[in-house]
C-alpha cells in the first residue's frame, strides 16, 4: 500500500466524515463535552476535534478539558491564553469550557479565577482524585460544586462506585440551573461505568417529573469520537424521553442557558 492510499484510509476515520449520529426526535447540534491532547490522556489537537464536528454537522463544540486533579492535564495558565484560539473552525462554533473535578468538602479543583476566563464548567467525579464518601457525602458534594454560577453541566453522573441521591441531584440541577448529562462514553463501557443504564433510566423519569434539562454528550477523547451519541439517543428513545428537555437540540438555547449571546 503507498502513503496515498495509508491517508485515503485514515482520514474519514479520523475526521468522522461520513458518520453522523442522529435522532430524528433528538436532532443534537452541539457536542458540549471533549477533550483535546491538553487533557493528558485525549489524543486530538483543537483543529483536528472541530473538523470532525463540522464533519458530523454539528453547530457547537465545547471544548473542556480535564481540570487539575487528573493526571497529566493542563496547567490552570492554559485558561488564560484562551483568546489565542479562533471562536470559528470549519463552520463550527467554538465553546471554552473545562471539566473540573468534585472533591471532598463540596471544592472544585480549578481555582475560581481561572473558572472565571471560561464559558461554562462541567462539575464531575473522578475516581482519580475523588474518595467515595457514601451516597449523601457525594450528593452533598456534587450540590456545593452545582452552586458555582459558571458550572452549567455535571458530567457523568452515572456510576455506582460513586453513588447519588437522584432526586436530590435533579432537584438540586432545577434550583441552580444545571443541565444533567447522559454521557455515550460511559454506556460504551458499561462494566467500568457500574449500573450506568440503570441510573440514567432513573435519571430520566426525574428530569422528565421536574421538567430539567439534559446534554447528551461523546465526552469524546479522539476526534473518532466527537458527535457520537448513538447509545444515548438509543436511551432516550426507549425512555421516550420529552425532546423539549434535551437541551443540546438548539444551539441558541444552548448559549443561551450558559449566558452567553446567541
Amino acid at each position: 500500500m503507498n502513503g496515498g492510499a495509508v491517508i485515503a484510509f485514515f482520514v474519514p476515520l479520523l475526521y468522522n466524515e461520513d458518520r453522523r449520529d442522529v435522532s430524528m426526535n433528538y436532532p443534537i447540534c452541539a457536542d458540549l463535552h471533549t477533550h483535546t491532547l491538553v487533557s493528558g490522556h485525549a489524543y486530538g489537537t483543537i483543529r483536528e476535534m472541530a473538523r470532525a464536528a463540522a464533519g458530523c454537522g454539528l453547530a457547537l463544540l465545547g471544548l473542556t478539558e480535564h481540570a487539575p486533579g487528573i493526571p497529566g492535564t493542563a496547567d490552570p495558565m492554559y485558561y488564560r491564553n484562551l483568546a489565542a484560539v479562533p471562536r470559528e473552525l470549519y463552520g463550527v462554533h467554538l465553546l471554552h469550557g473545562c471539566e473540573i473535578n468534585v472533591l471532598t468538602g463540596g471544592r472544585l479543583s480549578l481555582e475560581q479565577r481561572y473558572i472565571d476566563l471560561l464559558d461554562y464548567a462541567i462539575a464531575g467525579i473522578h475516581r482519580q482524585c475523588y474518595e467515595n464518601e457514601g451516597i449523601v457525602g457525594n450528593t452533598d458534594n456534587l450540590i456545593a460544586c452545582m452552586r458555582n454560577e459558571k458550572v452549567c453541566l455535571v458530567s457523568h453522573p452515572d456510576d455506582n462506585t460513586t453513588p447519588l441521591d437522584y432526586p436530590a441531584l435533579v432537584q438540586a440541577a432545577k434550583a441552580y440551573h444545571v443541565a444533567l448529562e447522559v454521557n455515550n462514553s460511559s454506556l460504551r463501557k458499561p462494566q467500568r461505568r457500574l449500573g450506568c443504564v440503570e441510573n440514567y433510566r432513573a435519571l430520566l423519569a426525574l428530569c422528565a417529573e421536574y421538567d430539567v434539562p439534559v446534554v447528551v454528550s461523546s465526552d469524546a477523547h479522539d476526534p473518532s469520537a466527537v458527535g457520537g451519541f448513538s447509545l444515548a439517543l438509543a436511551l432516550l428513545e426507549g425512555e421516550e424521553f420529552d425532546p423539549a428537555l434535551v437541551l443540546n437540540t438548539d444551539a441558541t438555547a444552548v448559549l443561551r442557558f450558559f449566558g452567553l449571546s446567541a
